[in-house]
């Protein structure tokens, strides 16, 4: 099993061992990623799973919906490889990434 490593604003990371099919939000929120609170439960109906993504692995973790769009365009810190965590499906290939946390989620 590979690993994910969550870094908050503050430098603080956390690892989360893989887990496959499950959503990076749920990877997060099951290893208590502080940040990371989901309110929506994975709906794509709030901004509270934002991440930020290194440019290499930006276009490894699928399309944005026109859900995830409108949601990231209220989000005060979006970056151009900002994602809703939510929405992106974890696979064993993530092993290594490096998942960063904004400062305050919506």
């Amino acid at each position: 099993m590979g690993t994910i490593t969550f870094v908050s604003y503050d430098g603080e990371s956390t690892e989360a061992e893989i887990v496959e099919g499950s959503s990076l939000m749920q990877l997060a929120t099951s290893n208590g990623v502080a940040g990371i609170d989901g309110d929506c439960g994975g709906e794509c109906a709030c901004g509270t799973c934002h991440v930020i993504l290194e440019a290499d692995w930006y276009g490894k973790t699928g399309e944005h919906n026109a859900e995830e769009l409108q949601m990231l365009d209220l989000t005060p810190e979006r970056e151009p490889t900002s994602r809703l965590a939510c929405q992106i499906a974890v696979t064993e290939a993530m092993d290594g990434m490096t998942v960063k946390l904004p400062e305050f989620q919506m």
